[in-house]
């Protein structure tokens, strides 16, 4: 039998509401105005995350459905005048998992409500207009949810590195690209750019693991190694991007990407936060639902 303490039962404790979830858009978001040192950031770490993969994995594909609905609400939004989308940026260095995020992050949507763009080096046409021409004509159509495999970014990264046009054009692409970014949220765009942080050593295991598996030899280029030789230029490049284009219309996000299953979580809950607050809503008809089964219910 339960002891009695004086012939009265103890009161329970009550217990204490759970502690809401941080939010991942404050987690990861770039600070701005401040100097980036990218050799601060930890690549293989997990802020905010799920305790380990297999809960990461669980984590991520329990967020489908929401993200699901969510983007369903925001294409039928558009048929009512609802001029809103999202557009989704990419950038890190080789084998940082923009396709792989493209793979398990964009899989969780309709893939009838996504427009995907990976940008390459840009095509002859592609030179004869201003940097932004290309991006321009891949944006996002009223309720569609946009991804770019690279960007825009691009044009102040390997041109910087490598020289491809005079450093004070690229100095003034800056401004531009914010600018354009600031136009792209007046007209209803939502703008998440991640930048997927990668570890020098994790570039390397992922290189060796596509040399040393046949079916990956479609995945490696030669040039991958003579990039790694700039590896010190890229990170400076990436550093001055994110400091100098980090702004309140169109903030960056550090995602660790060393650990896959934390960069698939960590975006899908970037992209289900960004909708959320959009909060878009399914329009109403412009009928008589009444009239209309009657007349139904007759045929």
């Amino acid at each position: 039998m339960a002891k009695k303490d004086g012939g009265k039962r103890k009161r329970k404790a009550p217990e204490s509401a759970p502690a809401p979830e941080p939010s991942l858009r404050d987690v990861l978001r770039i600070p701005e105005g401040e100097r980036i040192d990218l050799a601060a950031y930890d690549a293989r770490a997990t802020p905010a995350g799920p305790a380990d993969k297999a809960a990461g994995l669980a984590a991520t594909a329990a967020l489908g459905p929401r993200l699901a609905e969510l983007q369903e609400r925001l294409y039928a939004s558009s048929t009512g005048g609802d001029r809103r989308r999202l557009l989704l940026v990419l950038q890190g260095m080789d084998t940082s998992g923009k396709g792989g995020t493209v793979k398990h992050v964009i899989g969780l949507f309709n893939p009838s409500g996504c427009r995907i763009r990976a940008f390459k080096s840009p095509t002859q046409e592609e030179r004869n207009h201003p940097f932004l021409w290309r991006i321009m004509r891949a944006l996002p159509q009223p309720g569609e949810i946009g991804i770019f495999d690279r960007s825009h970014y691009e044009d102040v990264l390997i041109a910087r590195v490598r020289d491809l046009v005079p450093r004070r054009q690229v100095g003034r692409r800056y401004g531009q690209i914010n600018r354009f970014e600031k136009s792209l949220a007046e007209d209803g765009v939502t703008v998440v750019k991640v930048f997927l942080h990668l570890s020098y050593e994790e570039q390397r295991a992922r290189l060796l693991e596509r040399l040393d598996n046949p079916d990956k030899h479609w995945k490696f280029n030669e040039g991958d190694i003579e990039e790694r030789t700039l590896w010190p230029a890229y990170r400076q490049a990436y550093e001055i991007a994110l400091e100098r284009c980090t702004t309140d219309e169109a903030p960056w996000y550090l995602v660790p990407a060393d650990r896959k299953w934390y960069r698939n979580w960590a975006i899908s809950r970037l992209l289900l936060e960004h909708l959320e607050a959009l909060d878009p809503k399914y329009p109403p008809g412009d009928f008589d639902v009444a009239e209309c089964r009657a007349r139904l219910l007759a045929t």
